[in-house]
């Protein structure tokens, strides 16, 4: 049984009653929060391995709640909405958002998601772990990787390039982290895709060349000649640090 904890932030009863009644019967710890406010205390004190986030909620709603979260903490962040449109959807994610589900969905989806969300932030641990890069300590005492001027800081969410922190997109910072953790070897898109997006992205291997690119403009001394994340025709790239 997995005790991993999950914060539950609905302002609904009956589906939060729901939510949390599933959860605990595959195991997971759970504790819940009404509103914004309240989301925010409970994953301070809490500290969730994932948050399941409504994005409407009263007084700080869940775009906001994310946004600070992410700033904060390192943590897979599932957003729920009752909207269907393409721009919540783009907002909730740009801020920081892992994932999103849209209101009515199947509990069994849900879990899913969750258990992926799960494994992909164990995998990266353990690639973490094996790693032999991780020989700095980071400000808040915890181990971070460096590459030269170039550090991760996987616990603060933070890359700094001489000292200065680089304003990386969620995403931007767990591809780079992905790379990291498997320096010198070529990594084929579709892999990428899996261990980055989660197994049931539905986004084509454009999504990784365009975060590639993104990376490589805030990350090489000269972008468009990188020395740090190289491409590997026919396969897709290789981080050489």
């Amino acid at each position: 049984m997995d005790k991993t904890k999950i914060l539950i932030v609905e302002d609904e009863p009956t589906l939060l009653d729901t939510l949390k009644y599933s959860l605990e019967q595959q195991g997971y710890e759970v504790v819940t929060a009404s509103d914004g406010v309240q989301a925010l205390a409970k994953a301070r004190t809490e500290k969730p391995g994932l948050v399941i986030l409504d994005l409407m909620l009263p007084g700080l709603d869940g775009i906001e709640v994310c946004r600070i979260l992410r700033q904060e903490m390192s943590l897979p962040i599932l957003m729920l909405t009752a909207k269907d449109e393409e721009v919540d959807k783009i907002v909730g994610l740009e801020v920081g958002a892992d994932d999103y589900l849209t209101k009515p969905f199947s509990m069994r989806e849900l879990l899913a998601r969750v258990r992926a969300h799960l494994r992909r932030v164990r995998l990266l641990r353990e690639e973490l772990e094996s790693s032999g890069q991780a020989d700095q300590k980071s400000p808040n005492g915890d181990v971070a990787i460096s590459f030269g001027d170039l550090v991760i800081d996987e616990s603060r969410r933070e890359i700094r390039r001489n000292d200065d922190v680089l304003a990386l997109r969620p995403k931007e910072f767990e591809l780079l982290l992905f790379l990291a953790r498997n320096r010198g070897i070529a990594l084929g898109r579709s892999l990428i895709l899996e261990r980055v997006w989660g197994w049931d992205f539905d986004g084509g291997s454009r999504t990784v060349d365009v975060h590639i690119r993104w990376l490589r403009e805030k990350i090489e001394v000269d972008p468009a000649h990188p020395s740090r994340i190289l491409t590997i025709r026919g396969i897709g790239y290789r981080f050489d640090g």
